[in-house]
């Protein structure tokens, strides 16, 4: 399936949880996506991943992804370029526990 291409940026919430063993979309509960990290929250290493997943996850470069808000807490507001919010969120929906 091919991402539809849209010039306004999206946004979505995302609760980080660092430290995990591996890198998991693991719900959508209450409009925020929960995602588990398995870098640790030090040194920025965990929003470095998020972006590396999240890049993988949506297919798309890591330079169309931002954490507009919340660079130093759990809670993120994640601005994605490039991607209509039907298609990040079904992809997001697809990598749920894979």
């Amino acid at each position: 399936m091919s991402l539809r291409v849209t010039e306004k940026p999206v946004r979505i919430a995302v609760q980080g949880h660092p430290g995990a063993k591996r890198n998991e979309v693991v719900r959508f509960e209450e409009g925020v996506w929960h995602i588990k990290i398995a870098a640790p929250a030090t040194e920025g290493k965990a929003n470095k991943e998020l972006i590396e997943f999240l890049s993988k996850v949506l297919d798309i470069s890591k330079s169309r992804i931002n954490i507009d808000k919340g660079m130093t807490g759990h809670r993120k507001l994640i601005e994605l370029q490039g991607v209509t919010k039907e298609n990040a969120e079904e992809r997001l929906k697809k990598s749920i526990n894979r």
